[in-house]
């Protein structure tokens, strides 16, 4: 084993070497405790706020264990917690300076290898960024899926449901006592979306890259398995420390493209796109559009998992035979020869999985749906492309042209959705803009506009809404997303008037702004850019510095190719 990173901190005769040591001790340990032995981080993104990973403050103690028992030190170290339910505007503003913090913590402290403690939406997708940009040995320990929600025997899902349920109060079908009891039955333990939500996802894609423990993303938090899990954890990163394995030497094209073939045949939050491709691009191994819409068009819908599938949740999945058995059914859509953490290739690690129950995880015989999980379409309405779930969308949705009616926030639309007179039909096509990554701020989850309380009425659940929002995993309809660019930096979509025709062909990967380009030059000369969001602080960097959907909304100087490594702290 080469020299420990940690040693730099604590081997040396001298002052600093002394000052590091006798704080040690100030806290109790002894020379025993970590001499010689590897110092391994774990970032805790637990908070007293964040229900996804309550459980964490407990779990870390059994990822501690495993440490020791291994023969290695364990150090928690803090990191922003990025709760979705409760962070605003929304939590997408954040996840680059989780990315960041986790990186300066592991550069900045004496350690020499890391567990990463995350799962809620976008502490997955952070934790990954900055770990790969530090590279030192690293673990992902995914907090795992909540249980089924319950309504009277109904079982409910996480946000699929309360999307559902809430429209069914607009239209004045169910009352506020069974909206309430919908309220307390809907999440019954810590955990996050047990949905195929963003969570589920971007767990999912973690595993599949290589960075868990193999099928680790698919244990129930709640499960005595994940305690077990993380020990487990514990024990390997130390492991991986001894053999100098880091990200940089598993993860490869193969890994990504294993990452998003798996995202598609689980029916995929459309913010895989945004967060997979940000961490190919700092892997070094950039993913585009166009390799996301050719997955889609390939690769079934194989995970029969709300809300792209018909009727089950993750704990269903789980024993089901969970991740390791997807990609057992998905054969050679994954490459088998991609490295995990574990010190195995994905092949000898799945090469025993089965799956026990088949209307849960289905066969390339049998899929859930061939139509595509994911579709992006390119136009004069999105230049730079925007994205859509054809397959949690209604078909007859699939090739339509209608007019639009604009809105130019989420809060003008909210104001107005349930008027009784709004001029709308179901061929109408809803616009809502200034949501993008800079006009958000943040790019929030608003991209599943509320169907007009009118339309609820006759009867109507999905219609075509178009917006440069994101929107959540657990989310449904024909909503096309992430347009770019967006209306806030002068993309067509801002140029958008109420009554103007919009064609959109998933098939054909078009959606177009049906105008003249007479038309577009005169509105393009009357466009004025909008009043800065932030004047200081971090909403300024973030707005300086974060690029558009199609780029994966990261900083452009956290990128790789930004400028040369940084190197070790000096300790002088």
């Amino acid at each position: 084993m080469k020299k420990l990173r940690s040693a730099r901190w604590f081997d040396t005769d001298d002052l600093r070497g002394f000052g590091h040591r006798s704080r040690l001790m100030q806290m109790g340990y002894g020379i025993e405790d970590w001499d010689g032995r590897p110092v391994i981080a774990i970032l805790n993104t637990w908070s007293d706020i964040n229900p996804c990973h309550a459980h964490f403050r407990h779990r870390v103690e059994d990822v501690k264990r495993g440490v020791l028992q291994a023969g290695g030190f364990p150090i928690e170290l803090p990191a922003i917690s990025l709760s979705e339910n409760f962070v605003k505007p929304t939590t997408m503003l954040y996840r680059n300076l989780l990315a960041m913090e986790a990186e300066e913590l592991l550069r900045s402290h004496p350690v020499d290898g890391a567990v990463l403690m995350g799962g809620c939406d976008k502490t997955t997708p952070g934790l990954l960024l900055g770990a790969i940009s530090m590279d030192l040995p690293t673990i992902f320990l995914p907090a795992g899926p909540m249980l089924r929600g319950n309504l009277n025997g109904e079982v409910l899902g996480s946000g699929s449901d309360t999307w559902k349920y809430w429209d069914e109060r607009r239209a004045g079908k169910i009352g506020l006592e069974e909206w309430q009891a919908v309220e307390a039955g809907i999440a019954r333990s810590y955990g996050h979306c047990m949905t195929m939500g963003t969570a589920s996802t971007m767990t999912a894609i973690a595993d599949a890259m290589g960075m868990c423990l193999t099928g680790a993303s698919s244990i129930p938090a709640a499960d005595a398995n994940h305690i077990r899990m993380s020990s487990a954890v514990g024990r390997r990163i130390v492991e991986l420390v001894e053999e100098d394995i880091t990200p940089s030497k598993i993860l490869s094209q193969a890994s990504f493209n294993n990452a998003l073939a798996v995202a598609m045949a689980m029916g995929c939050s459309t913010n895989a796109i945004i967060h997979l491709m940000a961490l190919s691009r700092r892997a070094g191994y950039p993913l585009s559009l166009d390799d996301f819409d050719a997955a889609g068009r390939k690769v079934p819908l194989l995970a029969n998992i709300r809300p792209s599938g018909e009727t089950y949740l993750m704990e269903d999945f789980y024993y089901a035979g969970g991740l390791n058995a997807l990609m057992a059914e998905m054969g050679d859509l994954l490459d088998h020869q991609a490295m995990t953490v574990t010190g195995r290739t994905l092949g000898s690690a799945i090469d025993k999985a089965t799956t026990h129950l088949p209307d849960v995880i289905r066969s390339r015989n049998n899929p859930v749906s061939t139509a595509p999980a994911m579709a992006v379409l390119r136009g004069s309405l999105a230049p730079d492309g925007c994205v859509m779930k054809p397959s949690a969308a209604e078909p007859r949705l699939h090739k339509h042209s209608g007019p639009c009616l604009v809105y130019d926030s989420y809060a003008e639309l909210k104001a107005n959705i349930d008027d009784p007179d709004l001029d709308v039909t179901a061929d109408t096509i809803l616009v809502m803009r200034g949501a993008g990554p800079q006009g958000g701020p943040g790019m929030p989850e608003w991209g599943m506009l509320p169907i007009p309380q009118k339309l609820l009425k006759q009867g109507v659940r999905d219609m075509l809404r178009i917006s440069d929002a994101r929107m959540s995993g657990t989310s449904y309809g024909a909503c096309i997303l992430h347009v770019s660019p967006e209306a806030y930096v002068g993309g067509p979509l801002a140029l958008v008037q109420t009554g103007d025709i919009i064609s959109v062909d998933i098939a054909a990967g078009k959606i177009d702004l049906e105008i003249s380009d007479e038309e577009f030059t005169r509105r393009r000369a009357a466009w004025t850019p909008p009043t800065p969001r932030f004047e200081r602080g971090y909403g300024w960097a973030y707005a300086a510095h974060v690029m558009q959907a199609n780029h994966g909304c990261d900083f452009d100087f956290l990128e790789t190719g930004f400028g040369a490594a940084v190197s070790e702290p000096d300790i002088l």
